[in-house]
């Protein structure tokens, strides 16, 4: 077969700009000089025939053209990349995993340990964000996002629920007589009373919230901090049971219901689907997969 291709030196180069946003960054990442890089993007112009950047004082845009194109480029370098490492028979380099804060330091921090040692030619590089990335145009092997599992061009795995309720520590539970009752939250103060998680919960439970009542703990706008407030007998806080269940099995903080609140949101690892054959992808993959298999297990014997 006779492929019809641009030069790919320039693609790359193009590649590069479209995603850092500057001549000057792509040219330091290829190491080639800035004017060079500029040559070559004026190259792969010339045999499209259009514009792919709109050239503005100290910053580039892409045209139409080119933001057709650089999601394209990126995930034929990226599906290129990943045959030649299988080629040479392993699942080395950097995998890039992108998660929020919560889920990297109460679930993945305790269990990447386990991985490093199964694959210790595959180094790991977490980044914490609230934001879902752009895979099409940032270097992010996979994701870990709640939501329900649909987002278009990626591939979703699920792994367990994100829902909810509340923990407290056993010493401040003891000092108020128990919690026995939704209504015996009101005796100790809430972390972030105002979070909508609280209503949900209470009617999940069989009861009204009236926040009127509510003692208000402390608002640290994260449910890892909220976490440490309970754990230092600050209030009661209202908690993903998947992440915090490790706290309650070591006895730092109680689960005083069973009742659950939920948005209908699951944790879910993804990744762009035109990688799925990715060596480093599909070791992860399948190492996440097994480690959230029990809570599946326990989330299906509960139905």
């Amino acid at each position: 077969m006779s492929w019809k291709l641009p030069p790919l030196g320039a693609v790359r180069v193009f590649e590069a700009a479209a995603r850092l946003g500057s001549f000057t960054k792509a040219a330091d990442e290829l190491g080639m000089t800035q004017s060079a890089a500029s040559h070559q993007i004026k190259l792969l112009e010339e045999r499209a025939g259009t514009p792919l950047f709109i050239r503005k004082t100290r910053q580039i845009e892409l045209t139409e053209a080119g933001a057709r194109l650089a999601p394209e480029a990126s995930s034929a370098f990226a599906t290129l990349a990943d045959a030649w490492l299988a080629a040479k028979g392993g699942a080395g380099g950097v995998l890039s995993v992108s998660t929020m804060q919560t889920f990297a330091s109460n679930w993945l921090a305790v269990r990447l340990g386990t991985f490093q040692l199964m694959h210790p030619e595959l180094a790991v590089k977490v980044e914490t964000s609230p934001r879902l990335v752009d895979f099409t145009r940032e270097a992010t092997d996979v994701g870990i996002r709640t939501g329900s599992g649909s987002w278009p061009g990626l591939a979703a795995h699920y792994l367990f629920k994100a829902d909810y309720c509340p923990m407290i520590s056993p010493r401040l539970a003891e000092s108020v007589g128990g919690i026995r009752t939704p209504e015996d939250l009101y005796k100790v103060p809430l972390c972030c009373a105002d979070d909508p998680w609280w209503k949900i919960w209470f009617e999940a439970a069989g009861a009204t919230y009236d926040p009127s009542r509510a003692i208000h703990g402390p608002d640290l706008g994260s449910q890892v901090y909220d976490a440490m407030a309970a754990m230092t007998d600050q209030g009661a806080a209202i908690l993903t049971r998947n992440l915090y269940g490790t706290l309650v099995a070591k006895g730092q903080l109680i689960q005083p219901f069973e009742a659950m609140g939920s948005d209908g949101d699951g944790y879910w690892l993804v990744y762009l689907e035109s990688r799925r054959n990715s060596a480093r992808i599909k070791v992860f993959r399948d190492w996440i997969l097994s480690q959230t298999a029990e809570a599946r297990r326990l989330e299906t014997a509960r139905t």
